[in-house]
């Protein structure tokens, strides 16, 4: 009967599905081998000419298999990205910076609190989460405390992950109780803390600023960046600097005004876009179900974007904008940039339209090469 040839025909898909995760794990453990081999001679866990030879080896397989050699491509990535991830985290346990020390997480049960502090952990910290909420998942930490002002160990490392608003108040605290241990913030914005950056170095606090380019969702630091920013203490900016030296991160140094005026454009700005775009949906009238139906390729991609962007906390959205003394710069010339497109269009100035579509096309092929070559 069909349903029995049916049922028969998942079966067997079924078996295979098995079979391709058993390989998977396979996969992994000869990752995990490969990892060893290269810490213990010193080389780099990424390996990008490796990755090119792999990727071209699966499309020639793909084409003698009558695989699609996207679809080959496609796994390929995803396993070399797992791999990268398991390479990655090993490398870091192995290094074990950590042990024996003590790390305060206050605003731990935020989401890149709870990101450090897993972060920490595996490096061998002690880690202690500092935060009014209570644990979101007390198997997540060692200790955790409501108010981290009662401790009374003196702890090696301490990162404020609490909203930028609190975090000055929480930094001039610290500068009023002198810590011995590194101190820094990971806030997505600095110049609002300068003051209180200025009363750490008073006091003789070993402070520096981090700011991690990546959401609370990533476990792969490889070509992701970090930022450091030197506010006074530069070896208080190395210390840093070395929780992150086991990964693949990139690590960048910024002035502290070089960092907002960036900020400005990198993230001011493109969330600014993104809210625009799907306010002016919101306000269409447009059924979501019509848009769904025939959505194209550009379409589709900035919705996904602008997605993720709606699924973020508003306030800390805002914060960027309304916080960041260099914020209104880039609004500015969204705003200018939009009107110029508007005016081509209302004006039924062609050559206009075209001249401005390639420049922006002049100035990000620049952007690309420059990004391939470093």
């Amino acid at each position: 009967m069909p349903d029995d040839d049916l049922r028969e025909l998942r079966a067997r898909l079924d078996a295979l599905d098995d079979d391709l995760l058993t390989l998977v794990a396979r996969r992994m453990e000869l990752v995990a081998e490969v990892g060893r081999m290269k810490r213990a001679v010193g080389r780099p866990d990424r390996d990008t000419g490796r990755e090119d030879e792999v990727m071209a080896r699966a499309r020639k397989a793909a084409v003698r298999a009558g695989v699609p050699p996207d679809l080959a491509v496609t796994l390929l990535h995803s396993l070399v990205r797992a791999s990268l991830q398991v390479q990655e985290h090993d490398r870091v346990m192995a290094r074990g910076s950590g042990a024996g020390r003590t790390a305060l997480v206050i605003g731990g049960e935020g989401r890149m609190g709870r990101w450090f502090g897993r972060f920490l952990r595996s490096q061998g910290f002690r880690v202690i989460s500092a935060d009014p909420s209570g644990p979101a998942d007390p198997r997540e930490w060692v200790d955790h405390v409501a108010d981290w002002h009662g401790l009374e160990a003196d702890p090696d490392l301490i990162v404020v992950a609490a909203p930028l608003a609190a975090t000055g108040a929480i930094l001039r605290q610290l500068a009023d109780s002198r810590p011995r241990g590194l101190v820094f913030d990971v806030g997505s914005l600095k110049s609002p803390l300068r003051g209180a950056f200025e009363a750490l170095v008073a006091a003789g606090v070993r402070v520096t600023s981090v700011h991690p380019m990546f959401g609370p969702d990533v476990a792969l630091l490889s070509g992701r960046h970090v930022v450091f920013v030197d506010v006074g203490v530069p070896e208080a900016t190395e210390e840093a600097r070395a929780l992150f030296a086991p990964t693949m991160a990139e690590m960048v140094d910024m002035s502290l005004d070089d960092h907002d005026r960036v900020m400005g454009f990198v993230l001011g700005m493109s969330h600014a876009l993104n809210i625009a775009f799907f306010t002016a949906l919101s306000r269409s009238n447009l059924p979501a179900a019509a848009l769904d139906r025939i959505s194209s390729t550009t379409f589709d991609a900035q919705l996904d974007v602008a997605s993720r962007v709606a699924g973020e906390n508003p306030r800390l959205y805002y914060e960027i904008q309304a916080l960041n003394a260099h914020g209104s710069a880039p609004l500015e010339a969204l705003r200018q940039a939009i009107e110029d497109v508007v005016g081509c269009v209302a004006r039924r100035d062609e050559e206009g339209f075209v001249a401005l579509m390639e420049q922006g096309s002049e100035y990000l092929e620049g952007l690309r090469t420059r990004g391939a070559q470093g």
